[in-house]
């Protein structure tokens, strides 16, 4: 694991300066504390920091092929580089390191552009072709490695984080104002932008490619729903899903240094320590953390995992003086505002890993492929209820009976919030059943949300135009499928993005065996009763686990990892809130409503509604200002 950087000014009399270079790949030190290196070519700059994984002596970047014409930064793992190694051998390539680095290259020089199609892992990389002038860039199929690139007329820039690029004074720190609504929405941007004006992320599945002045970009692969084989037994199912994740753990298996296991105790984390334990020769190091707080603890069940797969089990449990403490750094480690405050708690689990192993493996992914959250059958549900409900027989019944009774209810009342989420009482589309209703800030919020000046005019009706994009590409009619393909180039993304900044920002490598690509596609031909059966998900995981994991752990439902903000911001931290939120500085801005934001701070101090979401998310978006457009050390900013 390890972070790049560089620039190619498309002006070629425009020499690059090697102290520029080395400015962006010394914001990137977390990522590769172990090596550093730069290549200059006139007009082109490359810069590295490398995390030693393969081949600790031989894998310094970049890296050129044999004559030079050739060089690469890389980050990223290939699984599958030694059977790519042996082809390319038998076709004359000579190696001179045993590092996957090199197997990139020469795969390039074999294949060209399509190289891609050859690697399986994760992986983003930047290729300089000398003789062809072209610059070549990939990432993996999922989006596991990151790749953010700013393209001017002068010069393309690009790196492993954003903050890479903003070493580079000549790229502007500026609010993408077009992505707001879309961030206060989900948290996270659908398309290739992000919340810095002019810095795009390479999306997952996609090739850059820079020639003749010119940028191209391809997608390179996509998930295909094929029809399953109705002749297919459950059981054969059962075992091939078996067989293909053993495969993927194995694989992940590859380090030349001591590997580990971040186990929440749920089933996903909890089958790939099965597995894992079952093929190594020691026991293996697991790693896990939790709250204090007695319903935010969790630390029971991954220590039932541990024990049931032998394993040698650490823990930590986070105060929130060690929370409140780290979220600015953090949100310098993540370039864009937190979208998850499980988020703090995976780099206090990665920096305990940190003192033991130097790879983990995690169980990022499985909700995703096999329908792990319940707002999916939720949505089946409420959406197949509308349908009864809006027929004629019906539709007065709910409007003239239901709805104002369920308004009539006080605010207090314990199922009101419930029931104004469901098909009794919202319109009957998927932008209200599914986006709004798990949205942080919904269409009607972020209508009263923002100042004037700001939305002035803006048609929160297109709110969502980017995900009916995403989601009308799935080449399933099923409704399941298609909100799975969405979340896979969504929503995943982001828990990716997560997963490799906080990891990284303890210099810790993470493996994710459940996005495989074969498994993924694998996962893509299954009936979607081996996914969900009423309110059984990930039905075929399940089945699969049976005897290898605790009963307790299988029959869980998904609880994603708890934090206590909702406590912490109505009773014992509330000042954070209050300090952030209605600080003069905040105000002056000018992007809220401030009478829309203290309603909501309002309404969550006295009980009424669990706002916690919303204040998180507006407090971490007024940090990111500060941190990054307006350049404050984060160091200096104490929230406690």
């Amino acid at each position: 694991m390890c972070g790049f950087c560089g620039v190619y000014f498309k002006d070629t009399s425009r020499k690059t300066d090697q102290r520029l270079i080395q400015k962006m790949a010394d914001t990137l030190h977390h990522r590769g504390p172990d090596d550093s290196g730069e290549y200059i070519d006139n007009n082109l700059g490359l810069g590295f920091r490398r995390l030693s994984i393969i081949d600790l002596a031989g894998g310094h970047q970049p890296m050129s092929n044999d004559d030079g014409s050739i060089w690469i930064v890389y980050n990223g793992e290939i699984y599958n580089h030694l059977e790519i190694r042996y082809t390319l051998q038998g076709k004359r390539y000579s190696y001179r390191t045993k590092c996957d680095t090199e197997s990139v290259i020469h795969a390039y020089e074999e294949y060209g552009k399509d190289c891609v199609n050859h690697l399986r892992g994760m992986f983003a990389f930047i290729i300089y072709d000398r003789n062809r002038r072209r610059l070549f860039a990939a990432r993996d199929r999922l989006g596991i490695k990151p790749f953010y690139y700013h393209d001017c007329k002068d010069y393309l820039a690009f790196g492993s984080e954003i903050k890479s690029l903003l070493a580079f004074d000549e790229i502007p720190r500026e609010l993408n104002i077009d992505s707001l609504a879309e961030q206060m929405a989900l948290k996270y941007t659908l398309d290739d932008q992000t919340l810095f004006k002019g810095i795009k992320k390479l999306m997952p599945g996609h090739t850059l490619t820079l020639e003749n002045g010119s940028i191209e970009i391809r997608k390179y692969w996509d998930i295909d729903f094929q029809d399953y084989d109705s002749r297919r037994s459950e059981q054969r199912y059962i075992e091939q899903f078996h067989e293909l994740f053993e495969e993927s753990v194995k694989m992940r298996l590859m380090s030349d240094v001591p590997l580990g296991m971040f186990l929440s105790g749920g089933i996903d984390s909890s089958a790939v320590a099965a597995c894992m334990s079952r093929m190594v020769g020691q026991p293996i190091k697991t790693f896990s953390a939790a709250f204090a707080e007695r319903a935010y603890n969790e630390l029971e069940y991954s220590r039932l995992s541990a024990e049931q797969c032998g394993a040698e089990c650490h823990e930590i449990t986070i105060t929130p003086n060690q929370f409140f403490s780290e979220l600015p750094h953090l949100i310098f480690q993540e370039d864009e505002p937190i979208a998850h405050p499980s988020s703090v708690a995976l780099y206090f689990v990665a920096r305990l890993a940190r003192d033991h192993v130097k790879v983990v493996l995690t169980g990022e992914g499985s909700d995703e492929l096999l329908g792990g959250y319940e707002r999916y059958y939720q949505t089946l549900y409420n959406l197949k209820a509308g349908r009864i409900l809006d027929l004629p027989i019906f539709k007065p019944v709910k409007r003239y009976l239901l709805k104002p009774i369920i308004d009539f209810l006080p605010d207090r009342f314990p199922y009101k919030n419930k029931a104004v989420r469901t098909a009794v009482y919202l319109e009957n589309d998927l932008d209200t059943i599914f986006l709004d209703n798990y949205s942080t800030f919904s269409r009607q919020m972020q209508s009263s949300l923002y100042s004037p000046k700001v939305f002035n005019g803006f048609n929160f009706k297109n709110l969502y135009q980017n995900y009916h994009s995403i989601y009308g590409n799935c080449n399933s009619e099923l409704l399941l499928n298609k909100l799975l393909y969405a979340d896979l180039k969504t929503y995943l993304l982001e828990l990716l993005m997560k997963q490799d900044q906080m990891s990284m920002a303890a210099s810790i490598e993470s493996r994710v065996p459940f996005l495989d690509h074969r498994l993924v596609e694998f996962t893509a031909s299954l009936p979607v009763s081996m996914k969900i059966k009423g309110l059984n998900t990930k039905r075929i995981l399940r089945k699969a686990m049976e005897g290898k994991i605790p009963d307790p752990i299988l029959s869980r439902s998904k609880k994603g990892f708890p934090v206590p903000i909702e406590k912490w911001f109505r009773h014992d931290h509330k000042m954070v809130v209050t300090d952030i939120l209605f600080d003069e500085r905040t105000r002056k801005r000018g992007i809220f409503n401030q009478k829309a934001v203290e309603h909501i701070v309002r309404k969550h101090e006295i009980g009424v509604r669990n706002y916690s979401d919303q204040i998180w998310t507006l407090i971490n978006f007024e940090l990111w200002q500060r941190i990054f457009l307006e350049r404050e050390d984060y160091s200096s900013i104490q929230l406690l």
